[in-house]
């Protein structure tokens, strides 16, 4: 079983670039993503029509690759996140955690006793299908799993001290658009409260030992939040940036 490639950066604070996944999903798009130079891609479920079947096909691409394939799941729910990890989940992340109770209980199904309550499931795809020592698979899998609490409500802000204050919680990472939206903000990413909820975040996150990241869609998100101390990194949405890209392209032909 190989080791993460990126958790011991993340936790260092080193700035990792990624990709958030919501369309696209092909069985070249891991290729695609390491020649652009990401380092972890987040396929979502959470907001897409993405089932699990498909996951473990997108999982498997990523195999071989230098890039850690990781999942937002829809919710921090037992059945969500063990599943998404047997089938080889390098990362899980969890929408709206709001209380320490909630992101301990993450982590019980993200966890092998002692430390958890995860259901056994060795062999499959999650050990690349090789044998060998369970004790030593258990310790590899909890050394390289990154689970990630979304920040993206009022409660969760409120809450947010606590919540990186449980061990095993790697990654305080700011749904903005959410966030907005609770703080009754929609969408007002300027407004000075605004402004101070994602400095807090990112510094709470560093004052724990733990990352803060963030999903940028363009440069000017980017400068801002690494400013502010968020370190990693995705670049989204798929289905944006391509837009994007083909529009600059038949705006020339237009021309």
């Amino acid at each position: 079983m190989q080791p993460s490639a990126i958790r011991r950066d993340v936790l260092a604070g080193q700035v990792v670039p990624g990709a958030f996944v919501f369309e696209f999903f092909s069985p070249g798009m891991s290729k695609i993503l390491v020649n652009a130079g990401c380092r972890f891609a987040i396929f979502d479920m959470e907001h897409t029509g993405l089932g699990f079947e498909t996951l473990k096909w997108l999982f498997a691409s990523c195999r071989g690759l230098p890039i850690e394939p990781m999942v937002r799941v829809p919710t921090g729910q037992y059945t969500w996140l063990a599943r998404a990890l047997d089938l080889g989940a390098r990362g899980v992340m969890i929408p709206m955690v709001e209380s320490a109770e909630q992101a301990r209980s993450i982590l019980q199904a993200c966890r092998y006793p002692p430390l958890g309550r995860r259901g056994a499931a060795f062999g499959f795809a999650q050990c690349d299908y090789e044998g060998g020592d369970v004790g030593a698979k258990i310790a590899a899998i909890h050394e390289r799993t990154l689970v990630i609490a979304q920040i993206e409500t009022e409660r969760g802000l409120e809450q947010v001290e606590a919540i990186a204050a449980v061990d095993g919680i790697d990654v305080l990472w700011v749904g903005h658009f959410d966030l907005s939206n609770f703080m009754g903000l929609p969408g007002r990413f300027d407004d000075p409260r605004f402004v101070e909820a994602m400095a807090r975040v990112a510094r709470v996150a560093r004052e724990n030992g733990k990352a803060a990241g963030f999903m940028a869609t363009d440069k000017a998100w980017v400068d801002r939040v690494k400013a502010l101390g968020y370190t990693m990194i995705a670049a989204g949405t798929d289905c944006g940036v391509l837009q994007q890209g083909y529009a600059r392209i038949v705006d020339e032909i237009g021309d």
